[in-house]
């Protein structure tokens, strides 16, 4: 076992859509110590899941387990609340990971659930540094302890205090992995432009960004001030900085992604409105 240990699961856990991200955590959890027989996943492909965890395609024959991960896409979900209801019992905790679908709507959806939570994770969950965000419709002093427990194998658990703003958390934490790969990917294309080796620049803009993340772990500098610290006064950092600060042009693009991003989530929320 590598990580955190994680803590006993008392009673079963039933992953309703066992996806890419809902895998990342199973497969995460599995690494700490949670026992394969507590688990059943269902896969509408009836591919294997992590482990050596029961996989089944459909829910048929299953009773309300003690807690139940919906991993199925937002847009799809209409297609089986009728069928997670009948699994969301009075004794059952939900946790949602479905982007955009709010509160509200999961407890119109699931009326006799016992306790509905969101959950954003982000794909970094997977090898235990991720980002969990949290929010419960109540009871959010009772839910932290155990949910605490439970995600912090996961990375860094941040409970959200209010719900208007999950989407722009989930722009900043579920997809940001995303839009910095993609920036790295950019920096690594532009040297080769300019004359870099392929293979050279990928293997020194992937070591370059994993150490500059850890040191900003470590540091309690914000990270303008981090970044003003490698600068020089009229050096290759600072007009490198110049560049991406002229014109407000990379803050301004930032907030577009975010935006564009946080937007396509409340899309997402209405997709899943039952009619």
């Amino acid at each position: 076992m590598t990580g955190k240990a994680l803590a006993r699961l008392d009673g079963d856990m039933l992953i309703y859509g066992c996806g890419t991200m809902a895998g990342a955590m199973l497969s995460r959890w599995l690494e700490c110590g949670l026992k394969p027989d507590l688990v059943t996943a269902i896969r509408k492909s009836g591919a294997p899941a992590a482990g050596n965890v029961t996989t089944l395609s459909d829910s048929k024959g299953l009773t309300a387990p003690s807690l139940l991960i919906l991993g199925v896409k937002p847009q799809g979900f209409p297609d089986v609340a009728a069928d997670v209801s009948r699994l969301a019992g009075p004794h059952t905790l939900v946790i949602s990971i479905m982007a955009g679908v709010s509160l509200e709507d999961l407890r119109l959806a699931l009326p006799d659930a016992g306790q509905i939570v969101r959950a954003m994770p982000n794909m970094p969950v997977a090898n235990g540094r991720g980002i969990v965000a949290l929010i419960s419709e109540r009871d959010q002093a009772t839910l932290s302890k155990q949910l605490n427990k439970l995600m912090a194998p996961l990375g860094l658990v941040e409970w959200i205090s209010t719900e208007a703003s999950f989407n722009l958390v989930t722009a900043l934490t579920g997809c940001g992995p995303a839009f910095i790969y993609r920036i790295v990917g950019a920096m690594a294309g532009a040297a080769v432009r300019l004359g870099l080796d392929p293979d050279a620049a990928d293997r020194m803009a992937r070591a370059m960004v994993a150490g500059a993340a850890l040191t900003m772990l470590d540091s309690d500098e914000t990270p303008a001030a981090m970044a003003a610290a490698v600068a020089s006064p009229g050096g290759m950092t600072q007009a490198g900085l110049d560049v991406l600060d002229s014109d407000g042009r990379l803050a301004a693009l930032m907030a577009d992604t975010l935006r564009a991003a946080r937007e396509r989530g409340r899309e997402l929320a209405a997709s899943a409105r039952m009619d």
